[in-house]
């Protein structure tokens, strides 16, 4: 599927700006952006649900575009599942199979088959109201998947679920997806989910798609600064600074971090200030091999999140959040220094476009 200059406007407001889109057939295609960025718009465009203002939806040379919901190779599940409630699990995840004049064997096997991929054998013969919302969400996947649709849409399926099933079920899917070759489409604000995920994500920014690619190269080469933002969960360090040709980047209190040759190079283009973004992963409480720079403040928050540890501190004017790895208990107020390597920072411009960033 392919959309083509692209967009939605409903009243005065614009909820996608014209674009377009090349899904990686075959693959799982991560949606990325934050709530209210377009993503359930876009997916109601390509399922039929919408019809976008410009452009077209396109299936190779077909033009789809105005051709209704039942008549498109399409399933969607969402973020709020949807069972019959009087139909069992067999009979919920039988009913696109019915639909479509599948034989009672055919239908029996691949019923049978979708529910040992999705662990539902022990509870076809239950009602959906008899069911975890985990247990229900897997039947709505099932029932999607048994249509046997060329693309699958997926709006942020996991979002209601708890942690430990959330987790599980995200590392099922990519190897159930890849079992069933279908080309997914899987709407999610979480960076981790898309990372998890794999395959080619697009990131929506504010109804614009501001990037796409194999999601590790996103990760690692992000475009913009809102590309960066997106994959960032805690948000991305940022830092006000000037390039200063000799020495490198030069905050606002006076402290000078150093860059590579290269960085500086990279950096000549812009006007001398720069947004410099440092992800909290990097940042470290004790030195280790490379780390070259560091900042020397105080703790204004310890959160500890299952085996990590998020500290908030105050710094040279800053406020930087670091993610380290095991349960740290700092006093609030207490000193606190935090290392990092500057080869792990990012440049972006006055614009948001990426100078530099780590290699």
């Amino acid at each position: 599927m392919r959309l083509d200059t692209v967009s939605f406007k409903s009243g005065a407001r614009s909820w996608l700006y014209p674009l377009d889109m090349q899904l990686a057939p075959g693959q799982i295609n991560p949606l990325l952006g934050a709530t209210r960025s377009g993503k359930t718009t876009l997916l109601r465009i390509m399922a039929g649900l919408e019809r976008p203002t410009t452009g077209r939806v396109l299936d190779g040379d077909r033009d789809l575009t105005r051709v209704p919901v039942r008549e498109r190779s399409v399933a969607m599940v969402y973020q709020q599942f949807i069972n019959y409630p009087s139909l069992s699990v067999r009979e919920n995840i039988a009913s696109p199979l019915r639909v479509a004049g599948r034989s009672a064997a055919e239908t029996a096997s691949v019923v049978d088959e979708l529910a040992g991929l999705l662990h539902l054998s022990d509870l076809l013969s239950r009602l959906p109201g008899e069911l975890s919302g985990g247990q229900q969400q897997r039947v709505a996947l099932a029932r999607a998947l048994a249509k046997g649709a060329d693309v699958l849409l997926l709006d942020e399926p996991l979002a209601n679920l708890d942690y430990k099933l959330r987790e599980a079920l995200r590392e099922e899917l990519p190897r159930l997806f890849a079992r069933q070759r279908t080309t997914v489409v899987y709407a999610t604000t979480d960076p981790q989910e898309a990372l998890q995920l794999g395959g080619t994500t697009h990131v929506l920014v504010e109804g614009r798609l501001v990037q796409s690619g194999p999601t590790l190269q996103l990760f690692h080469e992000p475009a913009t600064l809102d590309v960066a933002k997106a994959f960032s969960d805690p948000p991305l360090n940022l830092i006000d600074a000037r390039i200063d040709p000799a020495r490198g980047a030069m905050l606002q209190t006076g402290k000078v971090l150093p860059l590579s040759a290269r960085a500086l190079e990279l950096a000549a283009s812009s006007t001398g200030a720069v947004t410099l973004g440092l992800r909290p992963h990097r940042l470290a409480l004790r030195p280790g091999a490379g780390t070259d720079a560091r900042f020397e403040g105080r703790v204004e928050l310890a959160e500890v999140g299952g085996s990590e540890t998020y500290l908030h501190v105050a710094t040279d004017g800053l406020s930087l959040v670091a993610q380290v790895a095991g349960v740290h208990r700092l006093a609030l107020g207490s000193p606190c220094t935090l290392y990092f390597d500057t080869a792990d920072l990012y440049g972006f411009d006055a614009a948001g476009a990426t100078l530099f960033g780590p290699r």
